[in-house]
């Protein structure tokens, strides 16, 4: 009797500690066996397993408190921390929650089109997503697809409220005088993005689809993002066209306006702006008074230092990862100059580790976005990245380094 008793003891408590391992995202077994295996997979495939993983709750989380010395403030609000997952993984606006408890401090979702774009119909023909492990890189064109503003918003509204609740229940306050009380993500430190743009059949110089999203998915935001630079779609001309781009950015803060809310805004631009076109939009950015620039989207160019299969790299479509880096950084460093850093930076492309995160921060940056380097090293990059910056800025915070190399 008392063998049982042992061995069934024995056989939970060992149960109890596999799952609380499988559970943590630094567990190595996500690195070294899950990523590899989703990596087996069709890029695009792999994606939708991992998605699928998230929603059904079987992801990992991120146990770990937050050190003070990563907190910092962005738009007037406290963040724990100051890594984001960049627009393109939660398009659809489904698996929010799962990213937020991986460890990020910003979500970001979308790009969200007024209209559905799906495969098949708009959106662009597979194959679209390409994988360069060599470089750390993947090519994409998958032209915006999503499921538009009506599911987007419903999905933004539904678990924004489900959070608000189970909070009120918790901490036995009225669920109305909460949700005008705390952040748009549900959490007190951490925010969530909503980025919008505008369906294929739109012209190159209309903004009305960005000021929808504003109307419909704006309530639901604590920042918004107008893209104005996705190197898969045609009409875009925000961000090349300085009429367009003007037009859109003071239609967009007045759309803003009329949220109670009022969420920041925030532009999203290229890597390959001449200084011409850099110091045009950052004019434009200022008398805006736009809330921040996210330095930057994807590029068609293919930098010397991509390696890998060479009818890979001759893909159509926007490069992300590690060669990114050198154009991102530069693009920082010179919007953080060109607005005399008045308006926050949001660094993105091809960071992985903490000494990226530390380039854009010490470049400009508040705060960093990751995608690509996110999906060659798994969900425990993120804990990773906060742990080693802590450790590198020997006892500085965050804060303190940001604009460092430019203000120096």
């Amino acid at each position: 009797m008392a063998y049982n008793v042992l061995w069934t003891t024995a056989g939970v408590a060992i149960l109890g500690f596999g799952a609380l391992y499988v559970t943590d995202a630094s567990a190595g077994v996500h690195k070294y066996v899950v990523t590899p295996m989703l990596h087996l997979l069709d890029p695009e495939k792999s994606h939708e397993v991992a998605t699928l993983a998230m929603k059904l709750g079987l992801s990992p989380k991120d146990r770990k408190v937050d050190d003070e010395r990563l907190h910092v403030e962005l738009w007037g609000k406290k963040l724990s921390n100051p890594i984001g997952m960049a627009a393109g993984f939660d398009k659809n606006c489904s698996v929010t929650d799962a990213l937020f408890d991986l460890g990020f401090g910003v979500v970001e979702v979308g790009s969200v089109t007024p209209e559905p774009q799906a495969s098949g119909s708009v959106g662009n023909p597979k194959p679209r997503l390409f994988r360069l492990p060599t470089s750390e890189a993947v090519i994409n064109r998958m032209g915006l697809n999503n499921v538009g503003f009506e599911v987007a918003k419903e999905r933004l509204r539904t678990r924004f409220w489900r959070r608000v609740i189970n909070q009120s229940k918790a901490e036995r306050l009225n669920a109305s005088e909460l949700a005008d009380s705390i952040n748009k993500s549900g959490f007190v430190d951490r925010l969530l993005g909503v980025n919008i743009s505008k369906n294929h059949t739109a012209s190159s110089e209309s903004y009305e689809d960005y000021l929808k999203g504003i109307a419909e998915l704006g309530p639901y935001a604590d920042y918004l993002v107008i893209n104005v630079s996705c190197p898969n779609v045609k009409n875009l001309g925000a961000n090349s066209r300085t009429d367009v781009l003007e037009k859109t950015v003071f239609s967009a803060v007045a759309a803003r306006d009329a949220l109670p809310n009022k969420p920041p805004v925030v532009i999203k631009i290229s890597p390959d702006n001449s200084d011409n076109q850099l110091r045009a939009i950052a004019k434009v950015a200022l008398q805006a008074k736009v809330d921040g620039i996210i330095t930057t989207n994807t590029t068609p160019k293919r930098p010397s230092t991509l390696a890998g299969d060479e009818a890979t790299i001759k893909q159509h479509g926007g490069l992300s990862g590690t060669p990114l880096k050198p154009m991102a950084l530069e693009t920082t460093r010179k919007m953080y100059q060109l607005t005399k850093g008045q308006i926050p930076i949001v660094g993105c492309g091809g960071i992985r580790n903490a000494d990226d995160a530390i380039a854009f921060a010490r470049a400009g940056a508040t705060i960093v976005q990751m995608y690509t380097g996110f999906i060659y090293q798994g969900p425990g990059v993120v804990r990773e990245i906060k742990d080693d910056i802590v450790e590198k800025l020997q006892g500085k915070s965050w804060k303190d380094i940001i604009g460092k190399d430019v203000n120096s």
